[in-house]
């Protein structure tokens, strides 16, 4: 029998070159410019799904990854590793196709937009909403809780059960954290002045010239050659020994960073989770056509389950292009294992229901690409939350440090990652 090969060493071995991985690659250089870092990436390519597809001309990412930054400095970072590039800032503008008619995002602050009947039959359930000293027990029930049956039935549930692909009751009451808008009666009322606005969680976002994959360039940018290693996938990791092993190599650590989904890690760390994990998928598909659409939206929502997709997004309203490009995303149960005919039979009924909603009029199609995300949206269950803690204890513990928005079975933003992995290399430095 052969003798096996050598073991290489390094102080930091990263999973992962997408946000969360190159970023902490980057952060834990700045803290220690001497330290042996190794990234590494099972495709071909870096950037996991902050990826970037051109085709006749189209710039598509894998899905609507558009930047909302809340911290300045992280921006300012980035933008720092991309001198003279083009990255606008967009005041954003996206609205809810709601029986006909384009209401502003989001639902709850903007119901006097609808119908008189029906934006009465919101304030008043609204005004009369359910009350209970109790906590509520699900996504669904702070839903009602919070913002009456009429709010939650037109636009809520329908809407976030076609993204989420499950039932809202089996969701944690936190499961969207600080991403869901909450709107008390006084915030509502206060929207429905002339000029006011609330966009949610935010009201701009950046995006660069030439899509996402831009950011992963900048993140890039620093690394000495040899950082990362592509197409090279880890099989096993030794805990005690602290060594992980790829098709090609076996490599000592002294800290892990893993940006691979959770149950995944702990699948090739040699734990079997004592809960079940689950998330949706998202099929995307980016569609591109011979001439302008629809202008001055920049994505939007649709509550209506007779359609295929939940959210469309116009590529080329962000920078004004002449041929609308978009992105078109359905959510699919966390078992769907659509065949090629499958998805091209959902493309054929996408391009339906987009005309159906007057996004495309007589449009040709000139270009398309598909995706599947899996995962996509994690679902943040009472279990998932108890065992996504205990196993990052645990395998922190062991040198291992579970990130990002699927290592820590979360809801985050890109932003986030970075926030994330920044304190993470400071701690570990």
């Amino acid at each position: 029998m052969a003798d096996p090969a050598p073991i290489e060493d390094h102080d930091f071995v990263v999973i992962g070159a997408g946000v969360s991985g190159l970023g902490f690659a980057n952060w834990i250089r700045e803290r220690d410019p001497a330290a042996r870092v190794l990234v590494l990436e099972r495709e071909a390519e870096p950037g996991g799904y902050c990826r970037t597809v051109e085709r006749a001309g189209f710039v598509w990412d894998y899905s609507g990854h558009f930047f909302h930054f809340r911290d300045p400095s992280i921006e300012a970072w980035l933008r720092a590793r991309m001198p003279g590039h083009d990255v606008r800032t967009i005041a954003k503008r996206s609205f809810i196709r709601y029986a006909g008619r384009d209401i502003d995002f989001p639902f709850q602050k903007n119901i006097h937009q609808l119908p008189q009947g029906e934006f009465v039959e919101c304030l008043v359930d609204l005004f009369f909403r359910p009350t209970s000293e109790t906590p509520p027990a699900s996504f669904g029930e702070m839903l009602h809780r919070k913002l009456g049956r009429a709010i939650t039935e037109k636009f809520l549930r329908p809407y976030n059960e076609k993204l989420y692909a499950t039932d809202l009751d089996t969701l944690d009451p936190d499961a969207m954290g600080r991403f869901f808008p909450h709107a008390e009666l006084a915030d509502i009322i206060a929207n429905m002045r002339p000029g006011a606005a609330d966009g949610g969680y935010n009201a701009t976002f950046t995006y660069p010239a030439g899509g996402a994959i831009q950011y992963i360039h900048a993140l890039l940018r620093d690394l000495p050659a040899g950082t990362v290693a592509l197409d090279e996938a880890v099989v096993a990791i030794d805990r005690g020994a602290r060594v992980v092993t790829t098709p090609r190599r076996r490599v000592r650590y002294r800290h892990l960073v893993s940006s691979t989904p959770l149950p995944a890690l702990l699948a090739i760390a040699g734990l079997t989770p004592a809960t079940r994990f689950t998330a949706n998928k998202v099929l995307v598909f980016n569609l591109g056509f011979d001439r302008k659409g629809c202008r001055g939206v920049h994505w939007m929502y649709f509550p209506d389950r007779t359609l295929s997709f939940y959210r469309v997004g116009w590529y080329d309203n962000i920078f004004d292009t002449d041929r609308m490009s978009l992105y078109v995303e359905i959510g699919l149960p966390h078992d769907a294992q659509p065949s090629r005919a499958e998805i091209d039979a959902w493309r054929t009924r996408v391009l339906a229901d987009l005309a159906r909603e007057r996004v495309i009029d007589g449009h040709q199609l000139v270009a398309h690409h598909d995706v599947v995300l899996d995962p996509a949206y994690v679902h943040i269950t009472k279990d998932s939350l108890h065992w996504t803690a205990h196993y990052q204890r645990e395998l922190a513990a062991q040198g291992i440090h579970s990130v990002g928005r699927y290592g820590g079975w979360t809801y985050c933003s890109i932003e986030d990652n970075l926030v994330e992995t920044r304190a993470l290399a400071a701690q570990l430095a």
